[in-house]
């Protein structure tokens, strides 16, 4: 496991992040403790969560994850081991959020009432990453608008300079050491960090989607993140599975996420199936796993700081863990781009 440096932190945070959004609904909470104990023991230090985790979002699964990590950092003493990361919920009017049905809104005392709760709910008084999970502004989100972008909504933003001004006082007061975006966009970044230049804390880390069949964030943030230092966290990177080929040709395989929430829709666009089918051509060609191929290609990119991997099983992880062990090569990655020429982000 290789180490990397989030953001200008000083951090060091491992190439492999470990993404926790199936503890509470698709895992127990003992399935989830195991998974924890095993990317420890694999050198992952760095650990993702959100309060809006579990996956699919409910009511009654609301905070699940994180409740489920907090007991794990209880029974074994390792809060000191791990950069611990979380989010609070962007703008959206689901119920269950906020007191009294509020709408969600990143304004300084719905972001100060999450982050409290968050913090119960893990059993620490403090995080090392806090990251708006989405923006207050209308934009197209996972995947929904494309690679679009037509229009500015003249609704109501709350600004991200006020957004960020508390965070800011968070950092200050000690609950939050660092702060990151989400599902953001190039501008999203460019005016966070104009933001830090009147005061507001610097924007350390951005969590977007990246996949073969998604390498958007190549087009405009993956210069800013190298160039400004701030690093991508990179989440869906077997692309919600479907990267695996099980879901190819409308295949639904008993207890597979979209077999069980028809939550695939992102990964579901005219063009996925041969893409796909051309990366599992190339992975068999070469002697390597698909899902190890399709991981150690994320995690093998220059801007790419930390790969968010997920799993609903302890050897599904393992799987994941030692993609570690497989090298991108000069040659192998102009296979790729080779396909990417005539197969580009048929799911963005």
């Amino acid at each position: 496991m290789q180490y990397r440096e989030l953001g200008r932190t000083g951090i060091l945070v491992s190439e492999l992040c470990l993404g926790t959004m199936t503890f509470g609904q698709q895992n127990t909470e003992a399935e989830g403790h195991a998974q924890l104990d095993l990317a420890l023991e694999h050198g992952v230090n760095f650990i993702d969560t959100a309060e809006l985790y579990s996956i699919p979002p409910r009511a009654e699964t609301y905070g699940a994850t994180e409740t489920i990590i907090g007991s794990w950092l209880k029974a074994r003493g390792t809060r000191d081991k791990i950069v611990l990361a979380s989010k609070v919920v962007g703008r959206s009017q689901s119920p269950w959020f906020r007191p009294d049905g509020e709408e969600v809104r990143l304004t300084p005392r719905q972001i100060r009432y999450a982050l409290e709760r968050s913090l119960k709910r893990l059993g620490t008084d403090y995080l090392d990453l806090y990251q708006l999970h989405w923006p207050d502004r209308k934009i197209g989100l996972f995947g929904e608008g494309g690679t679009t972008f037509t229009t500015v909504s003249d609704a109501d933003e709350v600004p991200l300079a006020e957004t960020l001004g508390v965070l800011g006082d968070l950092v200050a007061e000690g609950k939050i050491r660092h702060v990151g975006l989400s599902n953001e966009t190039a501008w999203g970044v460019a005016k966070s960090l104009a933001c830090a230049k009147e005061g507001a804390p610097r924007v350390s880390s951005i969590q977007n989607a990246y996949n073969l069949i998604n390498r958007t964030f190549e087009i405009g943030l993956a210069e800013m993140a190298l160039r400004e230092k701030v690093s991508l966290l990179a989440y869906s990177p077997l692309a919600q599975g479907y990267l695996t080929g099980k879901y190819l040709n409308g295949a639904r395989p008993a207890g597979a996420r979209t077999t069980l929430f028809n939550r695939g829709q992102r990964y579901e666009k005219p063009g996925v199936d041969v893409a796909v089918e051309a990366y599992l051509t190339l992975a068999r060609e070469e002697g390597i796993d698909p899902v190890q191929f399709a991981l150690a290609f994320v995690t093998s990119r220059p801007f790419v700081t930390s790969n968010i991997i997920g799993a609903t099983s302890v050897e599904q992880l393992m799987t994941a863990l030692t993609s570690v062990t497989v090298q991108i090569t000069p040659e192998l990655e102009a296979k790729i781009n080779a396909i990417h020429q005539v197969h580009s982000n048929p799911a963005p």
